[in-house]
């Protein structure tokens, strides 16, 4: 069984999904897409951008690698009306069912940065974009102090040592690694930008209630209780999270959670 694909199966990542989807929208109304443009989405989940991406008129193929995901995916497109977004299953590492220069363009909002083999996944990106077109990457920042950084370095810290050959999905947030894998996959480096932005979520409940979520749905989180669980420390790992989700909090209600998080931004042009 492929482990990538157990962690996004697990749990149901679209109850975090929900929280993200004011910001999704946002983001992808600053990218310039119409409806003449054919958009790969990749690792999409249930389509936090593919579907807006598809409210703009582009045909948008959305790619995920959970099939729980992908049935979700396709099953908001229906309810929206949108026959130009479909949702199949995937493997950002190898797009057995893209052509090659098919995309005008490939755009991955912290999905392809948890592919385990991250030269294989640029060089895909690559492969399939259109000559001319763009590859647009949202990943989350090693050791910055916003929330996702926080949540994985925390979680981390209770689980058991990654195997050997492992490469954390977080130097996807390094300039310098973008940089090289993109140039590695025959990008000249003046066609690489990379910029820090801001990305909101907004629950409707408190921050401990938002943890709880997490623990419940979310692949890493729910492996790292499962860890501190055996460990007689899953007290320990909510009260940290709870304490990291309550000071981040800017909602103003402690009922309501809004937390911004900061991204690396990278667009590449083929």
């Amino acid at each position: 069984m492929n482990a990538n694909k157990m962690l996004w199966e697990k749990g149901d990542f679209t109850k975090i999904a929900q929280t993200m989807r004011e910001s999704g929208k946002t983001l992808v109304s600053q990218l310039g897409i119409n409806k003449n443009q054919y958009i790969l989405d990749l690792g999409c989940g249930d389509g936090t951008t593919a579907i807006p991406e598809a409210q703009l008129g582009a045909t948008v193929l959305g790619v995920d690698i959970a099939s729980n995901l992908v049935q979700a995916g396709n099953k908001r497109a229906a309810a929206e009306n949108l026959s130009n977004c479909t949702f199949t299953e995937g493997d950002a590492c190898a797009l057995v069912n893209c052509e090659d220069n098919s995309f005008d363009m490939v755009i991955s909002i912290f999905g392809a940065m948890f592919a385990p083999k991250p030269d294989d996944v640029a060089k895909e990106m690559v492969r399939v974009a259109k000559p001319g077109g763009k590859i647009i990457m949202g990943n989350w920042i090693p050791g910055d102090p916003t929330l996702v950084a926080q949540i994985l370095k925390t979680c981390s810290a209770y689980t058991t040592p990654p195997p050997e050959g492992f490469i954390s999905p977080m130097l996807w947030g390094v300039p310098e690694q973008v940089n090289q894998r993109f140039v590695q996959a025959g990008i000249a480096m003046e066609n690489i930008t990379c910029t820090k932005e801001d990305f909101t979520f907004h629950a409707p409940y408190s921050p401990a209630e938002y943890v709880s979520v997490f623990r419940h749905y979310y692949g890493p989180t729910m492996n790292a209780f499962d860890a501190a669980e055996k460990n007689g420390k899953a007290e320990n790992l909510q009260q940290e999270l709870e304490t990291l989700f309550t000071s981040q909090n800017k909602s103003g209600d402690d009922n309501r959670t809004m937390i911004t998080a900061t991204y690396l931004k990278v667009v590449v042009t083929k």
